[in-house]
């Protein structure tokens, strides 16, 4: 896989983090979506006949060491999330951000009625690996994962019923994107990987008049997040 062709990938992802990153720069922390309140999106609630009950039972059988995934889905969720922020030296990509455990554990809370999308969606994407390359995502070269996502974000994996492969595409983008640049505390943006990567400071106490005037990244240590706010509050209290 060429270096050209991950640095556009993770200069796509990065390009709207920025956003996010600016304008949380006033002192708020990244929070996720379903953490801060409940948004439109499609789930298991959309889902033609989604059987609640098969949805419990998937979990509570899931046969993995994760809250949610199994062993399997654990290693599609981290290579697809992997492809799209891809890691390179010096710059690190989602499996250095623990992207995966922030999604697992996100579906056993904020985003449980996800559940069914997940597991229709990792079913569907696995099946349309198995026509097309005759192994499942997780195993497929990188320039294969690659050419497999581009066909799922143009809409062009036919085995894809529900969700669509676009929204499922797109969800696993959100998703990723969350737990690359989210506060820590969600369970991704392992070491401040992703705010590093950007040079977002966390929420800080106070910034000097030269760090409101520098326009250079912000380098000086700590990145703070709301486990340390978390903390210091519990002291006092």
């Amino acid at each position: 896989m060429s270096r050209k062709h991950n640095a556009t990938r993770r200069a796509f992802v990065v390009g709207g983090a920025i956003g996010a990153g600016a304008a949380a720069a006033a002192g708020a922390a990244l929070v996720p979506e379903a953490f801060a309140k409940s948004g439109e999106r499609e789930t298991a609630m959309d889902a033609p006949a989604a059987d609640h009950a098969a949805i419990t039972e998937m979990s509570a059988t899931n046969g993995g060491s994760g809250a949610f995934f199994n062993d399997d889905d654990a290693h599609t969720v981290a290579a697809f999330a992997e492809r799209l922020m891809p890691g390179a030296p010096g710059k690190p990509g989602a499996t250095d951000a623990n992207v995966l455990n922030y999604i697992d554990l996100a579906l056993s809370g904020a985003y449980e009625d996800q559940q069914y999308f997940y597991r229709t969606g990792l079913a569907q994407l696995d099946a349309h690996c198995a026509k097309t390359y005759a192994k499942p995502f997780r195993q497929l070269a990188q320039a294969q994962q690659d050419e497999c996502i581009a066909a799922l974000e143009h809409g062009k994996a036919p085995e894809f019923v529900w969700p669509t492969a676009q929204a499922f595409f797109d969800t696993l983008r959100k998703h990723t994107m969350e737990g690359m640049f989210a506060d820590p505390v969600y369970g991704g943006n392992q070491d401040f990987a992703g705010w590093r990567l950007v040079g977002f400071p966390g929420a800080q106490p106070g910034f000097t008049r030269a760090d409101m005037q520098s326009t250079d990244a912000f380098t000086r240590a700590p990145i703070v997040g709301l486990q340390s706010e978390i903390a210091s509050a519990s002291k006092k209290g």
